[in-house]
Parts: C-alpha cells; sequence; structure tokens
C-alpha cells in the first residue's frame, strides 16, 4: 500500500490521492485547489485535528507529539528547518497506542 509522503495517510482509494510526481505521492488532504503542496504547519494542524476528532479522549498536546513524531518519520520532511516539526515528540509506547487506536 502507498502512503501521502507528507503525513503518511494510507492511500488504499485512487479518490484519495492528491497529486503523484513521480515517487512521491500526495493525499488530497496535503494539497491546495491549485495543486500546490499545504504547508509544514498547515498539514500539521491538519494532522492534530485528525487525531482529536478521531480520537475525541486524546488530549492536545499529544496529539501534537504524535503528529510531530509521525511527521518527523517521514520522506517529505527530512532535511528540512520547520519550526512545528521541533519540539518534544509522542514516546514509541504513546504513538503505538495512538496508531492502535486507529486501526
Amino acid at each position: 500500500m502507498k502512503n501521502c509522503i507528507a503525513c503518511g495517510m494510507p492511500l488504499e482509494n485512487i479518490e484519495d490521492i492528491g497529486i503523484e510526481n513521480g515517487e512521491d505521492i500526495f493525499c488530497k488532504y496535503c494539497i491546495r485547489d491549485d495543486k500546490s503542496i499545504k504547508t509544514c504547519e498547515e498539514i500539521f494542524d491538519g494532522g492534530v485535528n485528525f487525531f482529536l476528532t478521531t480520537l475525541p479522549e486524546l488530549d492536545k498536546s499529544l496529539a501534537e507529539k504524535a503528529v510531530r513524531k509521525n511527521m518527523n518519520l517521514l520522506p517529505y520532511w527530512k532535511g528540512k528547518d520547520n519550526e512545528c516539526l521541533k519540539g518534544e515528540e509522542a514516546s514509541d509506547e504513546e504513538f503505538q497506542m495512538i496508531m492502535g487506536r486507529l486501526g
């Protein structure tokens, strides 16, 4: 299965794909109407909102740490200097717990 390189979303359906640039695939949530890629902050905020909506029992601080950990693992963000990706990340245990609740 392919995943969005900017947020990690599984791309199970063709409708989930926003754009493909060779090997790079972005989901429909990480791009704008004009097909440009959203900023790190926009994608980060979208991830936090996703976790808080999907797992309402999750506190915002933990959601932010989980999104930060996730995005820092993704190839699109490697080597880029983005303020929203700096700071505390979820522990491996916290991250696995959150991801387990999604599936």
